[in-house]
């Protein structure tokens, strides 16, 4: 399985890893349901399991995907400061996008 991560994400989730309920965890991405011709993702702090694969990035960062879901392979995860500061979690490979609004390195919803 394969994951991107942009500069500004991997600060963002570098971020996310050294508080202190991040002690022993990596980053999993995980997809909260689908319906039509897209996806929606999530992330949230956790340990791997046997379902699990755990993709090494470029960025120095390892995210948890579930084995075999094909929505996962091939993921980018993505942070803007503008138009306003978000998340952006999508497959290119599936053309589904999705997003998670993060404010200072916090989920928002």
């Amino acid at each position: 399985m394969k994951c991107k991560i942009n500069r500004n994400a991997a600060k963002v989730l570098k971020k996310m890893l050294e508080t202190d309920e991040a002690d022993g965890k990596m980053i999993r991405v995980f997809v909260t349901h689908i319906h039509g011709d897209h996806a929606h993702y999530d992330i949230e702090l956790d340990t791997p399991t046997e379902n699990d694969e755990v993709v090494h990035t470029d960025k120095d960062i390892n995210i948890i995907l579930e084995k075999g879901n094909e929505y996962l392979d091939g993921i980018w995860i993505q942070y803007f400061y503008v138009p306003q500061e978000e998340m952006i979690i999508t497959n290119p490979k599936m053309v589904i996008m999705s997003s998670v609004q993060c404010v200072n390195g916090h989920k928002t919803f």
